[in-house]
């Protein structure tokens, strides 16, 4: 690549990808290079996700992720349209399982109506069972607007564009250091030195690492959790027709397990969200010394595990126990059964932790002198991509000189 450029982007996932697609529309002159220490784009978070198009039921009214995500998903089906990418508006049911769940169900309908997300209503469990006749409802919230795609291919499309545009990808650009250079950032790689008058820091699971080797000093720390899937046997998919949620406990920013058709055919069960070892901790067993005594040495984590000791005890239980996550999942779909799941994959959740111990639950985007960091942008950070994209594109036309 060319030694220099007008903006380095950090991190070539989705979010990273859909800035420089933004700012090559509204800076075409612009020399953009995005940089990411993988061989390939989408390695992680983008690459490990379940392709949900969220529709924005859960965040609160005037929230970045409220706004971001109705936007967005509206951009990404566009962007489908317009590159040939494969996707499917299946809906999603959000069901009570029991009448306790009803006023949290209400909540979550007036959140989703505020918010605009098209389509949505309340059911009745039989309307419920009739769209998915398999699961337990007393009452339903539907979202047909929500819908699956594969993700990886949305990011290598969005590759694929800007680098038509003129913009660079390089992988294999591993940041290892950052100074302040004379023109603005001295950026170390493996490669050698680039030269950016400007930086986005879409780093993700390590997007504070990156801000602090900038200079910066982010006020949240990245907590990993790991989300782990089973599949449904091929011969037992037909117990889920789309998509099936439960309604979420609202003390917590995961949506607990549930049931996902995928744009491949295949139905995925879960995620779980347990505390990992290494920031791409992605099976129990890996486990990075130096990234667990970080995790550990932070005030942060310990006030988090005070206040969450029992549901991160729980979920590491359910971890480790077949029979565990197989109950979980009967709440939803009773006639599941341990002999039709098999394992399937891992992603890691990138989890912003404030040092009181809160889970940060918007997006987080904070500017430094030159530099812009994206330090929380977790599901549904993928729906709301191109959104977030634009987002930062208008914080750069206004604090960078391009």
């Amino acid at each position: 690549m060319s030694r220099s450029a007008d903006v380095a982007i950090i991190g070539a996932g989705i979010v990273g990808l859909a800035t420089a697609v933004s700012l090559s529309e509204r800076h075409p002159r612009a020399r953009l290079a995005v940089l990411d220490k993988e061989p390939r784009v989408a390695a992680h978070q983008t690459g490990h996700n379940s392709g949900v198009i969220h529709s924005g039921i859960y965040y609160k009214p005037g929230s970045h992720k409220a706004r971001l995500c109705v936007e967005g998903a509206r951009l990404m089906t566009e962007f489908c349209d317009a590159h040939g990418i494969g996707y499917e508006r299946c809906g999603k049911v959000i069901v009570a399982t029991d009448e306790s769940e009803l006023p949290r169900l209400q909540a979550l309908h007036e959140r989703g109506t505020a918010n605009g997300v098209p389509g949505l209503r309340l059911v009745s469990g039989e309307e419920a069972r009739a769209r998915e006749p398999h699961c337990r409802a007393v009452r339903g919230l539907l979202s047909p607007a929500t819908g699956i795609v594969d993700y990886t291919q949305v990011a290598e499309a969005m590759a694929g564009l800007i680098q038509k545009r003129g913009a660079e990808v390089v992988t294999g650009a591993r940041l290892t250091g950052a100074r302040r250079g004379a023109a603005g950032f001295v950026l170390e790689t493996p490669g050698g030195p680039i030269e950016a008058r400007h930086v986005v820091n879409c780093g993700g699971l390590h997007s504070d690492r990156v801000a602090r080797l900038m200079g910066a000093a982010p006020d949240v720390r990245i907590i990993p959790f790991r989300g782990e899937y089973y599949m449904l046997r091929p011969e037992r998919r037909s117990l889920v027709r789309g998509l099936i949620y439960p309604v979420p406990d609202p003390r917590f920013p995961f949506l607990g397990v549930h049931f996902t058709r995928t744009v491949h055919g295949d139905v995925e069960a879960g995620p779980n969200a347990v505390l990992a070892l290494a920031r791409e901790g992605y099976s129990i067993g890996t486990i990075r010394v130096g990234e667990a005594l970080g995790t550990f040495a932070y005030r942060g984590f310990w006030a988090m595990a005070r206040r969450y000791w029992r549901m991160g005890a729980y979920e590491l239980y359910r971890s480790l126990s077949k029979g565990a996550f197989v109950r979980s999942l009967q709440r939803l779909v009773p006639d599941i059964r341990a002999e039709d799941i098999a394992p399937g994959g891992a992603g890691v959740r990138a989890q912003a932790v404030s040092p009181d111990g809160s889970l940060v639950d918007d997006f987080k985007i904070t500017l430094t002198p030159g530099a812009i960091h994206v330090l929380n942008a977790p599901s549904p950070a993928a729906t709301a991509s191109l959104a977030i994209g634009r987002h930062i594109a208008g914080l750069a036309a206004q604090h960078f000189a391009l």
